[in-house]
């Protein structure tokens, strides 16, 4: 079976959308009774369970920030609760009706979740003295008000531990809403597991703003929260746009069979490396009979690479991880609750869930690998690799975030990389090259415009988008291959089951129609981040930006000094390359340069230029002043919005 449903999907741009005729010729006939064949829709279950324990929510919809922005709207997503239109996915409509209820919730005596106040869930385990607080979601901002709603109706406590599951920013950035330095003074611990800090900072901060910018399409940050729109993304709604921060961890869980008392508490650990973050653990509660899957186990199929582009994740280490919590926790769990969604409770539905999930991504990952073996590429897999019945039935291992199409070639690139074998694909030409090439080899903008159209309205939309691109890669200022570009990648957005699918398709076509906007650069890093950069990260940082070609003639050594912290490192400029080497000094540098960490972090923030910095006696530089200055000038600035859709 394949995974992408068309059922229900009209072309609205089309004046003749109220014909059901047109909905009927877009759709093979197997494709239409295969929604009513695997899924049933009629099951109530997961709506029970998404409600179950429900106690308040708030009435004003909207968080704000100090200076009055909105910063999250859980209201927005109101329509949801209305008739399914023709514009979405009936089964990724499902999954933001579900993922959009918000509140607080009881999920056992003693554990409470804040739900849909963020694209994560925040999650209170009462401890004897105070709260242990599981992944304060993204910004202070929805962290304070999820953490307001619950004092509301269960009182006020203190927070006596901050547990981060993961090194992603939707489960530590809002850690500033809840504590601060004072608290960890106080006793309020934060853990993490191992190798958390460094894990936090590396995965953006060398391809931050490529990553940034793909974002904003995949979590349709710029379009509106509208049945046309952006409706969700199946692991969530949607990420708040408030203030990050980052605390450091009092302690990390370095081996898997880490048992402690947390406030009372018994949390027996299970690490799990590697898979969907760098660093990550799960939990188990003996005293509650609870686990905290994190976000290894979730209600929808996840990414094992994600389109906004991370490094590929393992599937088999993956499956591996939710074998060993079969294993060591599945007899003994009542109730399983995570980092996303709703919580499962009894242990059969339990055991059930947890193993279509483990089946799930070992299947994507050894049958990509089955298939390459005969010889099938990257993109002929998918074509090919259809997930059993009793996999695909379910409506959480579905494609609502990630897709078993991405995510078998991220197998195949995971062993393979992007080369495919064929000499053909070897050295391609770049896209606009190659994209005149074949607007010249198949007849012109004209021929191509016209065979096109009619594909449009045959709802051969994969490969009028494939045509399409090419003609606006050699023609940006073709204004009808752009609107019928956009017309399709519309299309392709209203049939996709996945949530950030729809997204990246209707942001295409949002930009293609109005052009890229003129909006502020976003921060691809919070304040907190960049002061607990490493300092031989922080250099990585400065050799991604050097400009090699014009740096090529250069020959410079830089000494360089932290003043508080005692760090040294040599930096090395040697045919268009930055090295550095810690703790070295050169004896006969071209230039020596010596701050604070204060200071260096002001220069990181954009607070201070290195002339300020220099003039208000915070910096200090000997030696050849100018190849100084030269260095700092030949770093690149990278411009956040730039051109997705169109060279």
């Amino acid at each position: 079976m394949k995974n992408l449903l068309v059922i229900g999907v009209c072309v609205l741009s089309l004046s003749a959308c109220a014909s059901n005729s047109i909905e009927r010729s877009l759709l093979a006939p197997e494709k239409s009774s295969y929604i009513s064949q695997t899924l049933d829709f009629s099951n109530r279950d997961d709506y029970e369970q998404a409600e179950r324990g429900f106690i308040a929510t708030l009435e004003n919809t909207t968080v704000t920030s100090d200076n009055g922005q909105v910063v999250y709207d859980f209201g927005a997503y109101d329509f949801l609760q209305g008739e399914r239109p023709a514009s979405v996915n009936p089964s990724l409509w499902r999954q933001s009706q579900l993922a959009a209820k918000h509140g607080l919730y009881k999920v056992m005596d003693g554990i409470y979740q804040v739900r849909g106040f963020d694209l994560s869930n925040i999650t209170f385990i009462e401890g004897n003295t105070g709260w242990i607080v599981i992944d304060p979601l993204i910004t202070k901002e929805t962290a304070a008000t999820a953490l307001s709603l619950v004092e509301q109706e269960l009182g006020k406590r203190k927070i006596s531990a901050v547990l981060f599951t993961h090194s992603h920013l939707d489960h530590y950035g809002g850690v500033r809403g809840i504590i601060s330095e004072q608290d960890l003074s106080s006793g309020t611990e934060v853990i993490a597991p191992v190798g958390f800090t460094r894990e936090t900072i590396s995965e953006n901060i060398l391809a931050g703003n490529q990553m940034g910018r793909r974002a904003s399409y995949m979590f349709g940050s710029l379009l509106p929260k509208s049945p046309q729109g952006q409706v969700g993304v199946g692991l969530g709604q949607a990420i708040s746009s408030g203030t990050p921060g980052l605390i450091r961890p009092t302690r990390e869980i370095t081996e898997s069979t880490t048992s402690m008392i947390i406030d009372g508490i018994t949390f027996e650990f299970l690490l799990a490396l590697g898979a969907e973050a760098p660093t990550e653990f799960m939990f188990f509660l003996p005293e509650f009979k609870a686990f905290c899957q994190a976000e290894i186990i979730n209600r929808t199929l996840h990414n094992m690479y994600t389109p906004r582009g991370a490094k590929v994740r393992d599937g088999r280490r993956w499956s591996q991880y939710i074998d060993q919590v079969i294993t060591r926790f599945g007899s003994r769990t009542e109730v399983s609750f995570g980092s996303h969604h709703w919580p499962t409770w009894g242990n059969d539905k339990i055991i059930s869930f947890w193993t279509g999930q483990r089946d799930l991504y070992r299947y994507i990952h050894d049958q990509t690998l089955r298939l390459s073996n005969h010889g099938y590429t990257m993109h002929e897999i998918p074509e090919r690799l259809e997930l059993p019945d009793a996999i695909a039935g379910s409506f959480a291992n579905r494609d609502y975030y990630g897709t078993v199409s991405h995510n078998s070639k991220a197998q195949y690139q995971l062993y393979y990389g992007y080369f495919d074998g064929n000499p053909a694909n070897l050295d391609p030409l770049e896209p606009v090259a190659a994209a005149r090439k074949y607007v010249d080899y198949m007849g012109g903008s004209a021929a191509i415009l016209k065979k096109a159209r009619q594909d449009y309205v045959n709802g051969e939309y994969r490969f009028v988008a494939t045509a399409l691109n090419h003609l606006v890669f050699a023609q940006p200022e073709n204004s009808a291959a752009s609107n019928l570009l956009a017309d399709t990648y519309e299309q392709l957005g209203f049939r996709a089951e996945s949530g950030s699918w729809r997204n990246f398709y209707l942001s295409g076509a949002a930009e293609l129609r109005r052009g890229v906007l003129d909006l502020p650069t976003p921060r691809t890093s919070s304040a907190d981040m960049v002061r607990a950069i490493p300092l031989d990260l922080y250099f990585d940082t400065l050799a991604v930006r050097l400009n090699g070609p014009k740096a090529a003639t250069n020959d410079w050594r830089f000494n360089f000094k932290l003043t508080d912290t005692g760090e040294t490192a040599l930096l090395i400029v040697s045919n268009g390359t930055l090295h550095h080497r810690l703790n070295t000094q050169d004896n006969n540098p071209t230039a020596s340069l010596s701050m604070s960490r204060t200071a260096l972090d002001q220069l990181n923030l954009g607070s201070k230029t290195i002339a300020q910095l220099a003039q208000e006696n915070l910096l200090d530089v000997s030696g050849n002043v100018n190849a100084l200055q030269s260095f700092f000038g030949l770093l690149d600035d990278f411009d956040f919005w730039f051109e997705i859709v169109r060279p």
